[in-house]
């Protein structure tokens, strides 16, 4: 048993798929099934259901990859360790963030890291929160933005900021005048949101439940709406489509947004999130860690609150 074969177990594992698993650990796809196989053999059990077109985690693999993640987190830690006097704020972190945290953030963020920590580059990734919390856990990334709740075994959580939701709807809309929406009168409105899988969306139909019926925008308007980004949408609604529930950081400065969208606040109860910071409590670089919560702080948009 290698580490090389345990990596290669875990990323088999993360991506359901032979051929992926092999790019993304940079070897061919033989080499990586013979090890697979390799290892199998030597440990006495099957890993993997191999099919045609899908390879499933038996239910002892399952046990076996998340041991071989936790065996490989704790190998980097050790090298780090070993290297005393090591510098925490030296050398990259991987850091994620959900999809309508990212675009709004990053751009102030990073800019303000690297003036405090000049050489610990950011190396960013966006998904989903499902999808950061797995990579976070098997040691792939070091620290996750996320909205609240998020509780994860093993994973240290900080409040970072709360971020209240806004309405964006055309210039022409008879709202266009209101000083504030409440949130339940968005269920008579045809409302573009994000697909199933985001947070956000969820978000937003806890705050308005009747929502979730003039969310259904029929044919192809519905397809585009579901694959796309929270800037796709506010030009939909820029162009007449509908109306849209944005956090207020993603409002927007540019032109378009200005001469073409209307954005109001909500009555209260104003619904919004909570931003939070995730990190494994084994992670070894902690001042890592308060460096970017520092940072962040620092950045967040003006329409955050503690």
């Amino acid at each position: 048993m290698t580490l090389t074969e345990l990596r290669y177990i875990v990323a088999v594992a993360r991506e359901r798929h032979f051929g992926r698993a092999a790019e993304a650990c940079f070897v061919s796809q033989p080499t990586l099934s013979i090890a697979v196989r390799k290892l199998e053999e030597e440990l006495g059990v099957t890993l993997f259901e191999r099919s045609k077109n899908d390879v499933r985690v038996t239910h002892v693999g399952e046990r076996i990859v998340a041991q071989a993640g936790r065996v490989l987190e704790e190998v980097a830690a050790l090298s780090l360790l070993a290297r005393e006097g090591q510098d925490q704020l030296s050398g990259p972190l991987r850091l994620g963030a959900i999809y309508t945290i990212g675009p709004y953030l990053l751009p102030n963020l990073v800019p303000r890291l690297h003036g405090l920590a000049p050489r610990m580059p950011l190396v960013v990734e966006e998904n989903f929160t499902a999808r950061l919390s797995e990579r976070l856990r098997q040691g792939e990334l070091d620290a996750i933005i996320v909205a609240l709740p998020f509780d994860v075994p093993g994973i240290a959580t900080e409040f970072l900021y709360h971020e209240p939701f806004v309405v964006a709807l055309p210039v022409s809309h008879r709202w266009s005048r209101r000083k504030a929406i409440a949130a339940t009168e968005l269920a008579g409105e045809n409302l573009l949101l994000l697909g199933a899988g985001h947070c956000f969306r969820d978000q937003v139909l806890d705050a308005c439940p009747g929502c979730s019926r003039s969310a259904q925008v029929e044919g192809e308007i519905q397809q585009t709406v579901e694959g796309s980004s929270l800037e796709t949408i506010r030009y939909m609604v820029a162009s007449g489509i509908g109306v849209t529930v944005l956090p207020c950081s993603a409002t927007g400065t540019d032109r378009y947004a200005r001469k073409m969208l209307a954005i109001k606040p909500f009555r209260r109860p104003v619904p919004g999130r909570d931003v939070a910071l995730a990190w494994r409590e084994s992670f070894p670089r902690p001042r890592a860690i308060e460096v970017l919560k520092r940072a962040i702080l620092a950045c967040r948009h003006p329409c955050a609150a503690d």
